[in-house]
């Protein structure tokens, strides 16, 4: 671990967010004398920002926390353009109403993990449609398209990538690097701002900002990313056979958040302690050092302190509770994810795939038939041997309980 003067970039490479940067020794020396304004672009293309973002989020927090200004910049214009980084194919375009119904669903989680206020180091909310809506076409060719050559944004991955499959770059997508470059600088022009945060997969948008600044304005700004969020065995974190691990608490429940984190491999443990909760660095590394089933106790810290940032502390802990009460005493948690179903489409029978994909536990009923074969699915804790429908004989204190495997739970419950 290199030694830095700054709180900021020490706690960020303590905690394993450090990637690349334009230039770490300048960048520390600024951190460690001014407060300093940064920020992180979000796009708008969901009604919420999933797991992947957070450790975005995370370093916005820790860059308040040090003492410094975050800005979390809302992608109401580039939105309308698409980011085509690490994409094979142009990203569906959104209408407008639609890009201010998402950034409205999205801008409250932010509030969960930085201070906004009027204060030198209270976070700001900026939207970037405010400044690129406005641009004149010609103006903005005339005065920073002379800034970027097309040499150097081929030489880009984002680009190379679709290059080397041969799959369609659009002048639409190909605007989109010019674009995130001059949010910098306009962000500069505002507020001061002199550092752009994100994940490595935006060194090359982000490089392009740094340079229109120094070009434009005559002064040094920085870009500092961070390692691409995967798990031990190369997953991208974020994502379930289920779809995306939304931060929204109406999109996904506290329940099944709580049991995302605690079903985190266990090579990911101290990783994920360290980037995802405030949890001081030495206790960190006691949990992460956990053998054998005591690695357990750790994962439950990790899920609890991850879900209450999201979800609140009496939601954390009765996700906590529900999980102990169904696996070690095999009982039906009362917050369990719930599907409600007709009495009468119970008393009729109610077949068995249809009810464990109206409950969320699979995807598709080709999946609960794999999952039958493989002896995994369970009606009220005992193995179902065979494809056969739910009954009200099934009902116990009011509900059915489906299980797919040891992990996975929800209740039908008729009304």
């Amino acid at each position: 671990m290199a030694h830095y003067q700054s709180e900021f970039l020490h706690v960020l490479d303590e905690r394993g967010f450090l990637h690349q940067c334009t230039d770490y020794a300048a960048l520390d020396a600024l951190a460690a004398s001014h407060a300093l304004t940064g920020y992180i672009g979000f796009d708008a293309t969901a009604r919420s920002l999933h797991v992947g973002s957070l450790i975005q989020i995370m370093m916005l927090h820790w860059l308040q926390q040090t003492g410094h200004r975050p800005i979390a910049l809302m992608g109401g214009g580039t939105t309308k353009v698409g980011d085509p980084t690490g994409k094979d194919t142009q990203r569906a375009l959104l209408a407008d109403a639609d890009i201010r119904a998402n950034l409205e669903s999205i801008r409250g989680v932010f509030a969960k993990f930085l201070r906004f206020g009027p204060g030198p180091t209270d976070a700001i909310m900026a939207d970037n449609d405010e400044w690129l809506s406005r641009l004149g076409y010609v103006e903005f060719l005339r005065d920073y398209g002379t800034e970027f050559t097309i040499n150097r944004m081929l030489s880009f991955e984002s680009v190379k990538m679709r290059l080397e499959r041969e799959s369609p770059l659009t002048f639409l997508e190909f605007n989109y690097m010019l674009m995130q470059a001059y949010d910098f600088h306009e962000l500069y022009r505002r507020y001061g701002c002199r550092l752009q945060m994100g994940g490595s997969d935006q060194w090359g948008n982000i490089v392009n900002g740094v340079e229109l600044c120094r070009r434009k304005d005559g002064v040094e700004v920085f870009g500092l990313t961070t390692p691409l969020l995967t798990t031990a065995s190369g997953r991208k974190m974020g994502k379930t056979e289920s779809g995306a691990v939304w931060l929204n608490a109406d999109m996904y429940s506290a329940y099944d958040y709580w049991q995302y984190w605690r079903n985190v491999e266990d090579a990911d443990v101290g990783t994920l302690l360290a980037r995802f909760t405030t949890l001081p660095m030495a206790e960190v590394r006691r949990l992460a050092a956990l053998g054998g089933a005591e690695i357990n106790e750790a994962k439950k810290i990790l899920a609890s302190e991850a879900t209450r940032w999201i979800h609140g502390e009496a939601a954390a802990a009765a996700a906590a509770e529900t999980a102990r009460r169904t696996f070690e005493e095999g009982a039906a948690g009362a917050d369990l994810p719930t599907h409600a179903l007709a009495s009468a489409t119970l008393a009729a029978g109610y077949p068995l795939f249809d009810a464990f994909l109206a409950a969320g536990l699979v995807s598709s009923k080709s999946e609960a038939r794999r999952h039958l074969a493989a002896h995994a699915l369970r009606v009220n804790n005992e193995v179902v041997g065979t494809d056969r429908p739910l009954t009200t004989a099934d009902l116990k204190d009011g509900a059915i309980k489906l299980s797919v495997g040891r992990k996975k739970h929800a209740l039908i419950r008729p009304q």
